[in-house]
């Protein structure tokens, strides 16, 4: 009954019905659940992965080759590559709460399973996988809209807050932009880094991550929200 009311909370939450429930609970469970429970292998969602990672790249090559016309090849293979990283996705993931969905071990659970960035974002492509077996390519075209290609403007802004916050400390030659661990909070097997985005050592941005590039690319993202909202604020009368 537990597993069913996931499953209700999920279907409501994409907005999409599965005819199959089993490739919908395949898409979030993981090896260590299906291990614990002693499930055929085949039955987390791996290979659903593999799947859902080829249909992402081909909606999303679409949906620039469309909204891009003056991009050149490269252009759009980087703009691609950008949205697909696993990075990427694992914001994604947790911009529509993927997380506290999944069927976890309970090793993997006390390990803080449910944030961490390469379960999230492999079960993101897992989903996109389970809803074209299920519905098709224009269903999992209209999710990936959704879930990844949607309000693309300012999840770019997070996807590369560390190479624009890079090339903002360029402008000035004599600038230094370095990033800080300042707290590590929690057990070592479940431990999230705090880390300071600083220019000439002056504190421009802090962000929190289950890894220290994470909390960089957090840090960075604050640091550009920050600035942005300095800039429109002098802007206004």
């Amino acid at each position: 009954m537990l597993g069913e009311q996931v499953l209700n909370r999920l279907e409501r939450k994409i907005g999409y019905r599965f005819k199959n429930r089993l490739l919908l609970k395949g898409a979030i469970t993981h090896s260590s659940y299906v291990n614990e429970q002693k499930i055929n292998k085949g039955q987390d969602y791996e290979r659903l992965e593999f799947l859902g990672d080829a249909v992402l790249e081909t909606v999303t090559s679409a949906f620039l080759f469309r909204n891009f016309p003056d991009l050149h090849e490269g252009e759009l293979t980087r703009k691609r590559a950008t949205i697909v990283c696993g990075t990427a996705l694992a914001f994604c993931a947790k911009d529509i709460g993927l997380g506290e969905f999944l069927f976890l071990g309970k090793g993997e659970e006390a390990t803080g399973g449910r944030e961490k960035e390469n379960i999230t974002s492999d079960c993101i492509e897992a989903l996109i996988g389970a809803v074209f077996l299920d519905g098709g390519y224009e269903a999992a075209e209209k999710f990936v809209h959704w879930a990844i290609l949607s309000d693309l403007e300012h999840k770019e802004l997070f996807f590369d807050s560390k190479t624009l916050l890079q090339e903002y400390a360029q402008r000035d030659s004599g600038a230094v932009l370095s990033y800080e661990l300042v707290e590590e909070i929690g057990p070592d097997h479940d431990k999230e880094f705090i880390m300071e985005a600083r220019l000439n050592g002056k504190t421009i941005g802090r962000g929190g991550g289950k890894t220290k590039k994470a909390a960089e690319q957090q840090a960075a993202y604050e640091a550009l929200l920050a600035m942005q909202a300095e800039e429109e604020g002098l802007g206004s009368p």
